[in-house]
């Protein structure tokens, strides 16, 4: 075979990377191109990405007669290893052409790296972590993704099954139509919340951002703690996302909700940034910060998505968390309809099976629209 795998070593290579995606999804029309900037800071280590500070990564380019036409990043996350010992994971998959033999060169390459490192399995896609883009695209090519969430070629899929891997998760993205109120007994459930003197749900605190970012994500940390994949969000991290999200975050698509004064649930919604950047061509300069900086005054979306829900471990499974949860999202769905102008809603991603969550997007007529896979072998 004519094509070399090396790891990337310095700027240029970390540059050439990023760049790699505007060759493979040139004649898509649903890809949204990444801000080149976040892309970089992604990989290029613990000054811009605090997962470095309990991970280790090699990223790898493939190229052919000096050409790159593919790329894959091997990482090994302490976290991870603390909960599935032997663990290593992959991410960042990417093949120039559909080449399928490079794209196996690249997995080996990956796996190598892992098992000279003690890992007995491999896991991916995971890019990096399970907070930012898990799982390949395997159903669901036909629409652009929203915000945060990835999109791959089709022939991906034989590529990772040809490599030996199999299925471990899926997880689902599903859509609704928020311009219409949701069906009469999830408006009797709500309105029966709303009477509740014990009950507040309430827009987020823009004065206290940094301290309500916190309290989110210190939720979250509880909420997920036994989800399959799970890995608890670092201090370094959740200060870093409360940094990055901040210009997409908006008080009144952040929801609170409390009991007795204690905050026990959570939502975090974001207009579909892609939206607003897909013609900036991943480029902020010279003049695409300005136009985002002024559309992210008054965001005007056809899509809200919500990345991020959660209730305190001791409501799990009761009657009291659907109801937080069915009145989170009713006054959310208020908010984007009003505000933003916004008329279709993504909630996702959702495990296969975690069935409060199906239960609640089944409820309000929402419906599977993208699967993202997770997969794993034996070294």
């Amino acid at each position: 075979m004519d094509v070399l795998i090396a790891p990337a070593a310095g700027r240029a290579d970390l540059a050439a990377f990023v760049d790699l995606l505007w060759r493979v999804y040139a004649r898509d029309p649903h890809w949204v191109p990444p801000l080149r900037r976040d892309a970089l800071a992604l990989i290029s280590g613990a000054r811009t990405n605090p997962y470095f500070g309990h991970a280790e990564v090699q990223c790898f380019l493939a190229r052919r007669q000096g050409r790159v036409v593919g790329r894959i990043a091997a990482h090994i996350d302490q976290l991870v290893l603390a909960r599935r010992p032997g663990l290593g994971l992959w991410g960042l998959f990417e093949v120039a052409d559909d080449d399928q033999e490079v794209g196996l060169a690249l997995i080996k390459a990956a796996e190598d790296w892992l098992r000279t490192r003690g890992m007995v399995r491999a896991q991916g896609p995971m890019s990096l972590s399970i907070w930012d883009e898990p799982g390949l695209l395997v159903a669901g090519f036909d629409r652009p993704p929203a915000v945060m969430m990835g999109h791959h070629r089709p022939s991906y899929e034989n590529m990772l099954t040809s490599a030996g891997y199999a299925k471990v998760k899926d997880l689902h993205a599903w859509e609704l139509d928020i311009a219409k109120p949701f069906p009469e007994l999830i408006q009797r459930i709500i309105a029966a919340g709303e009477r509740n003197p014990k009950i507040r749900v309430r827009e987020a605190d823009a004065r206290r951002f940094d301290s309500e970012a916190r309290l989110v994500l210190g939720i979250l940390n509880e909420a997920w703690s036994d989800n399959w994949g799970f890995v608890p969000l670092t201090d370094a991290e959740i200060a870093h996302a409360a940094k990055k999200l901040r210009p997409v975050m908006f008080p009144d698509l952040i929801r609170i909700a409390e009991v007795e004064g204690e905050p026990v649930a959570f939502m975090l919604t974001l207009p579909d940034v892609n939206e607003l950047t897909r013609d900036l061509d991943g480029r902020l300069f010279p003049f695409g910060w300005a136009k985002l900086l002024w559309r992210l005054r008054r965001p005007k979306v056809r899509r809200m998505r919500v990345p991020l829900m959660g209730v305190r471990k001791h409501l799990q499974g009761t009657r009291m968390a659907s109801l937080l949860a069915f009145m989170m999202i009713e006054y959310t769905r208020r908010a984007s309809v009003a505000r933003y102008g916004a008329h279709r809603g993504e909630i996702g991603w959702i495990l296969e099976d975690n069935e409060p969550m199906r239960s609640i997007a089944k409820a309000i007529d929402a419906e599977i629209t993208r699967t993202y896979r997770i997969y794993e072998r034996n070294l």
